[in-house]
Formats: structure tokens, C-alpha cells, sequence
């Protein structure tokens, strides 16, 4: 598998990255899932302290262990939570950073995380406290590289510009092209787009969409009506060729070089198998690319300017 680097760093990704969110708490389950991953080439697994209150870096660190040397482990810190008690509380201080990335190692069983994310933020935290932090964990050695996790054009400015981020994880996919407004300036900046949501909640997969959630008849999806949804799927089959929509879908988010990864989730082995076979068709041409630009919307975030 094609492997591209976050920004101007050492760190070299997956295309296709592993959600880990979605592996569950059963420790065969998970195992079943990360292995299939590496397997097939995959070297870059995401996860975050909140996922399960900790159990998802345990189960992720259990496995890896024998593998470490092979993988790019990203986490995130931001959100305090109390194990065993609902909910959680945005602290992006330096003291939760800095404590809670013990916890991360511990639980990860490992010595180092190849990328710290901030999960989440705003523009009325103390960013430079925020940014001092995740300094200091490069200089000890806790961590190789950071980014952040947010689609607020206002935040991720402030890092950009302030910061030695080399990432910004954002939603995006075909469905949700907000943040192209922003791709310029972080390819200006060498910063790079780590894609998550690329498939747009199964939208842009082979599942009818009335098999989807209820939700999605109700209100539809971001922008799109339910009707408007049956439409563009329909219409963007069409202008795919014989590729698949998924195909099409995470080829279109990788034919920006700004992207350096499409984040999949997986419940089942046979998930990741299917994304990974569905980038290896052949790549989109420019005259495809501007079809799907011209069947979907290109709206700006409309908060946090």
C-alpha cells in the first residue's frame, strides 16, 4: 500500500488509515480487526483516550506490542473523563495533557506515541499553554510529532500559524466538502489532511440507502435531503464508472495531495478488506474528478470563522 508523510515529518502513513473506534471491547474482536489491518498493509492506527474510557488503547496495546516497530500509533487528549461515570469536560491545559499522556503510554503499552492529537478545541482556549505542552512531550521524548483534530477553520489557523503541527484530522468526503476551502493554505503550510468520515456514515458505499439508519430518512445528511441523497448516490455511480461508489469515494478524497490519509472504521475484518481493495482501482481521471465536484455541494463552514 502506498504510504504518504504527515507534513514535512519523519512519520510515513497508510493511505488508508484504522479507525479504532468502531473494534468494540471484545479483546478476540479487536485482535481479529487490527490484525487484518496490518496484514493488508495498513500502518497507521487511530484512537483516542476517550474511546470506551481507556479499554480501546488497552486492547490496541495488548495487541501491537510484538508489532510496534511496524506501526504509526495516533492518539488524542483533550477530553477528561472519569472512569466509570458518564460524560466528559474539555481540558486542553498543559497539567491534563501532560498527565494524561502517561495514562495513554501506560495503557498503549509502549514508550512513545508517533502522533498526539489535540481532540477538539476552540478559539477561546489558552493556545499557547495548549501548544507548550505538546512541546515539551517532543523534546522528552513522549511523542514524535502532533496535530489537531478539528474542523474549525478559526482553531486550526491559530496552530497552523503558532504551532509545529504537521496534521489536521478533519470530516470529509464527498458529501462534506467543507474543508477544501482550507486545503490551500495547509498545503502552503506542508500541513497535512488526515480524512476521517471518508464514506460519509455508509452513504457512499454499496448499502441502499434505506437500509441505513432512521435518521437519515428523517433529516438526511448535513446539507443533503434524503431525496437529494438518493439522487447524487445514483448520479455519482454513474459518473464513477466501473468502479465502485467506495472506490470512488476514497480515490476522490486521496486525489488531493493535501491528504495523506482516509481514516475507515471497522466492526469486522471484512470491512478493512473491502476498503483497501476498493483503493486499488485505478485512479480517478481529472475529468471524473470534476464530474463529482459538479454533483455535489461546495459549501464553507458557516460558525467558527
Amino acid at each position: 500500500m502506498e504510504n504518504r508523510k504527515l507534513g514535512n515529518s519523519d512519520l510515513e502513513v497508510s493511505v488508508v488509515g484504522l479507525g479504532c473506534m468502531s473494534i468494540g471491547t471484545e479483546k478476540n474482536v479487536a485482535k481479529n480487526i487490527l490484525d487484518k489491518a496490518l496484514d493488508l498493509g495498513i500502518n497507521y492506527l487511530d484512537t483516542a483516550d476517550l474511546y470506551d474510557q481507556g479499554v480501546n488503547e488497552e486492547l490496541i496495546g495488548e495487541v501491537i506490542k510484538s508489532k510496534r516497530q511496524d506501526i504509526v500509533l495516533a492518539t488524542k487528549v483533550g477530553n477528561k473523563f472519569e472512569k466509570g461515570k458518564d460524560g466528559w469536560t474539555w481540558d486542553p491545559s498543559k497539567l491534563h495533557i501532560k498527565r494524561s499522556v502517561k495514562e495513554s503510554l501506560q495503557r498503549l503499552q509502549t514508550d512513545y506515541i508517533d502522533l498526539y492529537q489535540l481532540h477538539g478545541g476552540t478559539i477561546e482556549d489558552n493556545i499557547d499553554e495548549t501548544i507548550e505542552a505538546f512541546e515539551e512531550l517532543k523534546q522528552e521524548g513522549h511523542i514524535r510529532q502532533y496535530g489537531i483534530s478539528s474542523i474549525r477553520p478559526n482553531v486550526i489557523r491559530e496552530y497552523v500559524e503558532r504551532s509545529t503541527i504537521v496534521s489536521v484530522m478533519m470530516q470529509y468526503s464527498l458529501l462534506d466538502r467543507r474543508p477544501e476551502e482550507l486545503f490551500p493554505f495547509l498545503e502552503e503550510n506542508n500541513v497535512s489532511v488526515v480524512a476521517r468520515g471518508p464514506l460519509a456514515k455508509g452513504i457512499l458505499t454499496e448499502r441502499p440507502l434505506h437500509e441505513g439508519p432512521k435518521t437519515l430518512k428523517e433529516k438526511g445528511y448535513l446539507s443533503y435531503t434524503f431525496e437529494e441523497l438518493n439522487h447524487v448516490q445514483e448520479a455519482l455511480k454513474q459518473a464513477g464508472g466501473v468502479r465502485t461508489l467506495t472506490s470512488n469515494a476514497l480515490l476522490y478524497n486521496l486525489a488531493h495531495p493535501v491528504v495523506a490519509s482516509v481514516i475507515t472504521g471497522a466492526s469486522k475484518p471484512e470491512q478493512i478488506a473491502d476498503n483497501v481493495k476498493a483503493i486499488q482501482a485505478l485512479n480517478l481521471s481529472q475529468d471524473e474528478i470534476t464530474a463529482f465536484k459538479e454533483l455535489t455541494k461546495a459549501p464553507s463552514y458557516e460558525q467558527h470563522r
